[in-house]
C-alpha cells in the first residue's frame, strides 16, 4: 500500500460537519485557507484540521509496515455577542455529538472536549467558543 492521502482524510472530517450544518438550522463552515466575512449577528463555525506526531506500529521499511498518524480538530463556533451562551452551546453539542468517540472511514476519533469559552473571541463581537477533537487513523505503507 501506499502513503495515506492526508486530503482524503481531511475531506472525511471536514465532509462530515459540512453535512451536518448544512441544515437545521443551516450555518455558514469557513475551513483553513479561505476568505469569510461574517455577517454582523450571525453565527458560523471555522473548522481547521491539522495533522501532527506519527508513531511507528511496524518495522518494515518502505512496505509491509503500518504508521499511527494522530492530529487535532478545532472547531470555534462563533455567536451574537450579548445574546448569552445558548445558542452557541447547542451548536457545539451538534459538533460534539458528530465527533464524540466515533470511527469514520478508518478515522478514529477521541472523546471530544467543550465548548470551551474563549475571553477574547477573534474576530471581535462575537461570543466564541471550541471544540477539540484529537483523531488518528492508520497508515499502511
Amino acid at each position: 500500500m501506499a502513503a495515506v492521502d492526508l486530503n482524503t482524510v481531511r475531506s472525511v472530517i471536514e465532509g462530515r460537519l459540512a453535512t451536518e450544518l448544512a441544515s437545521s438550522p443551516a450555518l455558514p463552515v469557513v475551513f483553513h485557507n479561505m476568505a469569510y466575512e461574517p455577517t454582523p449577528n450571525s453565527s458560523w463555525v471555522q473548522c481547521l484540521v491539522s495533522f501532527g506526531a506519527n508513531e511507528y506500529l511496524s518495522h518494515g521499511l518502505t512496505s509491509d509496515s503500518r504508521n499511527r498518524v494522530v492530529g487535532l480538530l478545532l472547531i470555534s463556533i462563533f455567536t451574537p455577542k450579548g445574546v448569552g451562551p445558548g445558542a452557541n452551546y447547542v451548536i457545539g453539542k451538534r459538533i460534539r455529538d458528530l465527533y464524540n468517540r466515533v470511527i469514520v472511514s478508518g478515522v478514529y476519533f477521541d472523546a471530544a472536549n467543550g465548548p470551551a469559552v474563549l475571553a477574547s473571541p477573534v474576530p471581535e463581537g462575537y461570543f466564541q467558543t471550541q471544540v477539540r477533537v484529537t483523531f488518528e487513523f492508520i497508515e499502511e505503507l
